[in-house]
């Protein structure tokens, strides 16, 4: 295997945060000649949690595997690291995006991820956030999803199904869905049949 090849590698970091830790956790990972291609960075009570997928040689790799747990020590992370591939994903032409607000009670979240995965769609991102109860007021749960739809789906059919959902837990929420066009290589082929007649 050739060692100019990218190779990539998942990093989940949490610890209690503190002024500076990001800064100093990215800045490593810079010397080691990684790039960060995507992340995620949430607080979780006094916890933070970063994510990152990197990508770099060999060589790179390997230098963040084996330097990361010493620098992860002195900042006092709990760390977890997987090599990984950039893989071509399915093509996913339709994406749906939902957000919801409604009276926080245990198992509301999972009656939204079970309806995505009873429509057969692949969540790409879940945000939610507890609002605590105020004078009179109950705790309001707050929920952002991000999904796609394979190839033979359109993604329209789960809007009346998560409308239903909303009513049934007295949830305002919205919910938009958009399908893109196919490839234009196929566009491009209809046209050159039209012309060949």
């Amino acid at each position: 295997m050739p060692q100019s090849q990218q190779h990539h590698l998942v990093i989940t970091a949490l610890g209690v945060d503190r002024p500076g830790i990001v800064n100093t956790i990215t800045r490593h990972v810079s010397s080691c000649g990684c790039n960060i291609e995507d992340s995620r960075l949430a607080m979780l009570g006094d916890e933070f949690t970063f994510i990152m997928f990197l990508s770099g040689s060999w060589n790179a790799i390997t230098l963040i595997e084996s330097t990361l747990p010493l620098k992860g020590a002195e900042l006092e992370l709990l760390l977890v690291m997987k090599r990984t591939n950039a893989s071509t994903r399915p093509a996913m032409p339709s994406t749906v995006r939902v957000q919801v607000e409604v009276t926080d009670s245990p198992h509301i979240i999972e009656r939204f991820t079970d309806l995505f995965f009873s429509h057969q769609m692949n969540i790409a991102e879940l945000v939610s956030r507890t609002q605590p109860a105020e004078e009179n007021q109950p705790p309001l749960l707050y929920i952002q999803i991000t999904a796609h739809s394979p190839a033979s789906q359109d993604a329209s059919f789960i809007e009346q199904a998560f409308n239903q959902l909303c009513t049934e837990l007295q949830a305002q929420g919205n919910i938009s869905a958009v399908n893109y066009p196919q490839h234009e290589e196929k566009m491009e082929s209809s046209d050159e049949s039209t012309e060949s007649r």
